[in-house]
């Protein structure tokens, strides 16, 4: 995955970055270090990636203060992405996972889209857009945020090739700061929609 804009210092999460977004979307190559990898693979993978760029320390988790109220979170995890694990392969990356909290430019779920591009490449994001959308919430009486002044908005799909759960958290104003997306291993499907569904 090339970086379109050389100069394009830092993760850039405002307004500005749709152009190096749409710069890079016709220079990525798919992504390689995806759930069912091992985590040498991840590791490497995250170290030579031009956008997630790792602090010196940083392995499978990338944190990113951009600026006062904008901060990028990346993980890789041996885990289920429900969290729930009876047996984990400490080898294999099951689940990754991303975040974006940005009090300046609200999230929407295009940029979640684009992030996933910029991340994993063309083949990932045509297969995440393919996805046929297995739920949806909010649906009445569901999910409540932990925050009553809150409301969680998400959906889980399944592609071909992997699954994925997107959600937005927006405030009573209808205004969005904070937008998370997984990328999983299908046979953790499951799991998740037990935990998911009212």
């Amino acid at each position: 995955m090339v970086m379109g804009l050389t100069n394009w210092i830092g993760w850039r999460i405002g307004r500005g970055a749709s152009l190096a977004i749409a710069t890079l979307a016709l220079a990525t190559a798919p992504g390689w270090a995806i759930p069912g990898q091992s985590v040498t693979l991840a590791e490497a993978w995250i170290r030579n990636h031009p956008t997630l760029r790792p602090s010196p320390g940083e392995r499978l988790a990338i944190n990113r203060l951009v600026a006062p109220g904008q901060r990028f979170t990346f993980q890789a995890l041996i885990f289920p992405v429900s969290g729930v694990s009876p047996a984990v392969n400490r080898r294999q990356i099951r689940t990754e996972r991303f975040s974006i909290v940005d009090h300046a430019n609200p999230i929407t779920p295009e940029r979640l889209d684009e992030s996933l591009r910029e991340i994993y490449g063309l083949e990932i994001f045509n297969d995440y857009r393919r996805a046929a959308v297995l739920l949806r919430y909010p649906a009445r009486g569901f999910r409540p945020a932990p925050d009553e002044n809150l409301v969680l908005r998400g959906e889980v799909r399944e592609g071909d090739r992997f699954a994925y759960w997107q959600e937005i958290v927006y405030d009573r104003a209808g205004t969005a700061y904070l937008g998370r997306m997984a990328i999983f291993i299908k046979d953790d499907l499951p799991l998740l929609q037990a935990q998911l569904e009212p």
